[in-house]
This record gives C-alpha cells, structure tokens and sequence, in this order.
C-alpha cells in the first residue's frame, strides 16, 4: 500500500458532506489538504477540525462554475500548499423537479456547477500534475449517472456527463502516471440529500455514510502506482 504521508491534496466541495469526510480521512493519512467552497464560515470551522490532525490544511472561498474565478483560486492554493499531487472533484448541487416544470435557469445552473465546475477545476490542476508525471483525479458522479430517474433530470444529465468526461480523460493521461478515478456512490446520508429529503438526519444504520464514501477514496489512493480503480460503486447493504 503506498504511503500518502507529505502529499497535497484539493477537494472541492470540502467544508461539508462527502468533500469534508474525504478531508478529514485523508489529513489523517498526513495528506495537506485544501478545500474549497462558497460559505468562508464552514470553510474555516473544517479547516480548524483538520488542523487538529496535524497537517497544512487552507481553505479558498470561490465559486467552481466561475473560470476566471477557478483559474485565480487554483494557482493561489498551489501556491499556498507548494504542489498538488491530489484532486477531489466533489462540489456539486441537486435540485428535484419535472422536466417541464423545472426553471431553465435551475437547469443550466446544475450543469454549469457539476460538469462545468469539474472542467474548470481539473483544468487548472492538470498541468501541475503533468508537469509531475504523476498524480491522482477523483471525480464524484452518481449512481444518477448511470440511470436515469423522474424528476432529477438535470442532476441525472450532469452526472452522465461526469462520467463521459472522466474515462476520457482517463484514457488521455494514463501514459502520464495520472490516474483519473470515476466513483459512482448511491445515496449517502449527507447536508444535500437530507435538504432534498432523500434521507433522513441519524439514519446510519440503513444509509451509506460519508465515512464510507472516504474509505473508498483512500483505498483507491493507496493502490500501488501500478494499479488504477478506473471506477467504482458504492452501494448500501440495506435495499
């Protein structure tokens, strides 16, 4: 299993949820992290909670459907952290409603977030990890993407396209030692989908838990070098 210790890792989406479970584990393998949202209050209280474990751990405050804010942010935080040797893409939105009856700018604002928001980010973070020879992109879809259902078309889209994205870049840059990694999880118990009442607050005996969404992340990256999780689900035991 490879040592983690000393490296740097960016995770979108980290002050809360999936993005601050995968924070938390992977500042306990003595991982530097930085993550990265839109609420500086959330931000800075997950940052204090990684500080405990020991390592570097800062926080940027932007918005990942924004370029010209991506582009600024991320040449800040690899300046900050010194390298990136990690990339979590796990910021996104879900909103529930018909396909008719759902706001055109609902709509787009979901794939300008989850499919627009990971272009941009890995975008920026690419070229360090090229320059490197070596690296690792996680990128967060949905059970969602691979099936679709009523009601959460928009969300369901964004998810496919998550997937397209990331087996292609997959295919790109594993002759540069990089390994782009698509997890596709069900429904977790987490800030988002107890909002969109999916599951319901302290139901951990019957629902995936970040936690668990975080060890699998960590499995993947202690992989040796050699070997790559091209993709992986992660499913509750409970039907």
């Amino acid at each position: 299993m490879s040592n983690l210790t000393g490296k740097k890792a960016i995770i979108t989406g980290g002050s809360r949820g999936l993005g601050k479970a995968t924070a938390l584990a992977l500042a306990k393998e003595g991982i530097d992290v930085a993550i990265t949202g839109r609420n500086e209050e959330k931000l800075k209280e997950t940052v204090a909670e990684l500080e405990k474990t020991g390592v570097k751990a800062i926080y940027s405050v932007f918005d990942v459907g924004n370029y010209e804010e991506v582009k600024t942010a991320i040449k800040d935080i690899v300046d900050r952290l010194g390298s990136v040797d990690i990339l979590v893409n796990n910021a996104g939105i879900a909103a529930v409603g018909s396909f008719n009856e759902m706001e055109v700018s609902l709509w787009s604002q979901i794939i300008q977030t989850n499919v627009m928001g990971m272009y941009y980010v890995t975008k920026e973070v690419l070229p360090y990890l090229l320059e490197k020879n070596e690296g690792d992109i996680i990128n967060v879809s949905s059970t969602a993407g691979l099936n679709g259902n009523a009601n959460v078309s928009a969300y369901s889209a964004s998810k496919f396209a998550v997937i397209g994205m990331s087996e292609s870049l997959m295919k790109e840059v594993r002759k540069n030692n990089i390994r782009v990694n698509t997890l596709t999880p069900s429904t977790i118990e987490s800030d988002m989908t107890i909002e969109l009442g999916f599951t319901n607050e302290g139901s951990q005996d019957s629902v995936l838990q970040p936690e668990d969404f975080a060890d699998l992340i960590l499995a993947g990256l202690k992989l040796p070098r050699r070997a790559m999780l091209k993709g992986a689900a992660l499913w509750s035991t409970n039907p």
